[in-house]
């Protein structure tokens, strides 16, 4: 087994990352609601990454007032708008915020509810905690 060194990366990368990183921890610092750690089914509809249709279930977690983080074994495109479904039949749009991670072909995704109204608040069935910014 041979060892290569480490090729240097440019310096727009690293700051690039560094930034990133700054942006990442200031969104978590401006959280508008607790998350819990809950696990919940849910349905997912929408267009995938490649455009196509689908509609399929899939695994809430890290739940919160505004949204959470979502797993399902298909690539989506930050950005785009699905239809989540509760286990009562309750709809709603959510955004797919970013993508946190992808592990043998289940991909996972922050979501926030599109319209911050009733319907969304009481979307999980649960009440939150305020968060610490409240």
């Amino acid at each position: 087994m041979s060892l290569k060194p480490l090729e240097p990366r440019p310096q727009s990368t690293l700051i690039s990352q560094i930034a990133s990183v700054g942006i990442n921890r200031n969104r978590a610092a401006k959280r508008r609601s607790s998350r819990m750690a809950l696990n919940a089914t849910i349905g997912l509809s929408g267009k995938d990454r490649q455009k196509r249709s689908f509609s399929m279930p899939a695994r809430a977690t890290n739940l919160n007032r505004c949204g959470a983080a979502v797993q399902l074994n298909r690539e989506l495109l930050v950005g785009s708008v699905v239809l989540v479904r509760n286990n009562r039949g309750t709809q709603v749009s959510a955004r797919i915020v970013t993508q946190l991670a992808t592990l043998k072909g289940v991909s996972s995704y922050a979501i926030e509810f599109v319209n911050q109204d009733d319907l969304a608040n009481n979307f999980w069935g649960i009440t939150f905690p305020p968060s610490n910014s409240e």
